[in-house]
């Protein structure tokens, strides 16, 4: 007979699960009993917030969700924050905590790790949380929280397992309830949409980070309509090097013309979220002429007045549209539209933003079919304007959403273990960096294939910036950066440092494309901070 710990940890490898991010600790010895024979890689990050954060990236490279074991109390308020990051970027993971013996919750008695109510804290922030008090709720606990990972928009669930009960013998028939049915959309409003594509002159998609691993139905239905297709940051990839793509910020005014010159806007798994849709805090969205939305979650498409709404599966609507429309007959508009936005988009953004984007450029084309996982940097922000990426699903960071320093270190590791064969790069500040900077150590002692370009411009020059245009006396802008050739050195990790151009970066890549393992790239950056 299994214990309820060493029961949850075979029943996550019966589920596909091969890899977990965990701290052990005295709260969760039960949960690492039957680890080591289970088949699952367990990997050791160096605080709880880092194992969220790889789990999250973990997840959006592979599609899967990614489950972090932390302990009671600290361990699960260090994770909340990665919790908060996947839910804003609708990322699937799953966070297994324990938590103090049941007799004692709730009472204040000063136990080790005790919180006052831990799962209505963390149910906050996660889709759900439940917690398994006998044998019997194991089994229905895992089944919602994959649920609630996999079915509709996707989003971090948690599991605790009280000390007194992760022990105790599990004694139930091993069933699985089987996963509730995908909405299915109203073929009514199906035959409306092509209708409404189909009579179209000027479409243009927007297309979100819920499509991101559809780019043949995307690029067939806007070839069909002859339709640009403008890319949020988590879709970027989509589309790459297409003449209908746009992979722009639609808060840059030339793509918000492109939108508002459409007379039928087609949107596909986006939530029409600031951070991509006004980023400059106007106030207003892109004028939105007979807007069709697709999306899995009702709530969404009740957030954001539209046309038609159609609730269903992206990718399988998505089919649907493209078996039943006809191709158009094709005069380029489309294509000069996007041509257009992209030229307007490209000069919008100015040249420090620019000379970013042209790193970026060089950088995927020395690199091709790279993920790259980005902190809150500038270059993360350049590329979050304008950048047209060569992978679908190959270009996320923390720099939208719920926004979280410290994210790119730890995220880029746990990609890298999700796809092994494909080359990864994180890109980080000094500041975001210095967040998780221990994690470098997971990455040696996992020898994975990551380059970490740092991009070191001496503090927070984004918010000492933003500090100055506001009329703020810029403070706590100017955090001294560590010597990063100190920190790779004492890691283990080669070391190169180059200056931020394009031919530099290019021939410091070069340097160390060949080197097994992690290494590590300090950029200096130019001061683009205003003076005075």
């Amino acid at each position: 007979m299994s214990s309820i710990g060493e029961e949850l940890v075979f029943q996550l490898a019966k589920r596909g699960v091969d890899t977990v991010f965990g701290i052990p600790g005295v709260h969760t010895i039960e949960l690492y009993r039957g680890l080591a024979a289970s088949g699952i890689r367990h990997v050791n990050p160096r605080h709880e917030q880092g194992a969220g954060f790889m789990a999250d990236g973990y997840a959006r490279a592979s599609g899967r969700p990614g489950v972090a074991f932390v302990i009671t109390g600290p361990g699960l308020t260090n994770t909340l924050t990665a919790m908060g990051q996947a839910r804003a970027d609708s990322v699937p993971m799953l966070v297994v905590s324990g938590v103090n013996t049941l007799p004692s919750l709730g009472k204040g008695l000063g136990h080790l790790h005790e919180l006052p109510d831990q799962q209505a804290l963390v149910g906050l922030v996660a889709l759900r949380s439940d917690r398994v008090e006998t044998s019997a709720d194991l089994l229905p606990a895992l089944d919602r929280a994959f649920q609630a990972c996999s079915s509709g928009r996707p989003g971090p669930a948690h599991i605790e397992v009280p000390l007194d009960v992760a022990g105790n013998t599990f004694d139930q028939p091993d069933k699985t309830d089987a996963s509730p049915p995908r909405p299915q959309p109203d073929e009514h409003k199906i035959a409306r949409a092509v209708e409404m594509l189909q009579t179209s002159q000027r479409p243009v998609i927007l297309a979100g980070g819920g499509i991101r691993r559809s780019p043949e139905q995307v690029r067939d239905l806007a070839e069909k309509l002859d339709a640009p297709v403008v890319q949020t940051v988590n879709a970027r990839g989509l589309m790459h090097g297409h003449p209908l793509g746009v992979p722009a910020s639609p808060s840059l005014q030339a793509v918000r013309d492109l939108i508002g010159a459409a007379d039928v806007v087609l949107a596909v798994g986006t939530e029409f979220g600031p951070t991509d849709y006004d980023m400059y805090s106007t106030g207003t969205m892109p004028r939105m002429r007979n807007l069709i939305r697709i999306d899995i979650s009702e709530d969404q498409l009740s957030r954001h007045p539209s046309e038609l709404a159609i609730q269903g599966d992206a990718d399988g609507v998505l089919n649907q549209l493209n078996a039943a429309i006809q191709p158009s007959l094709n005069d380029g508009t489309g294509t000069d539209c996007a041509d257009q936005a992209r030229q307007q988009a490209f000069d919008e953004i100015g040249p420090q933003m620019q000379a970013q984007t042209l790193l970026l450029n060089a950088l995927r084309d020395v690199v091709p079919e790279a993920i790259m996982v980005g902190d809150s940097a500038q270059p993360i922000y350049a590329g979050n304007l304008y950048y047209d990426h060569d992978r679908p699903g190959g270009w996320f960071n923390a720099a939208t959403g719920f926004g979280a320093l410290g994210y790119g270190i730890p995220a880029a590791i746990g990609a890298a273990l999700a796809e092994p064969d494909a080359p990864v790069i994180c890109i980080t500040g000094d500041g975001g960096a210095q967040f998780s900077l221990p994690e470098l150590m997971v990455a040696k002692d996992e020898e994975l294939p990551i380059v970490f370009l740092v991009w070191n411009n001496h503090g927070y020059q984004e918010i000492e910036t933003s500090m100055q245009a506001a009329g703020v006396t810029v403070l706590g802008c100017d955090p001294t950066p560590p010597d990063f050739k100190a920190i790779a050195a004492s890691c283990a990790i080669p070391f190169c440092a180059c200056v931020s151009e394009a031919d530099a970066l290019v021939a410091a890549l070069k340097t160390v494309t060949d080197t097994p393992g992690p290494v590590m790239i300090e950029i200096q950056a130019p001061n683009y901070a205003q003076s005075g």
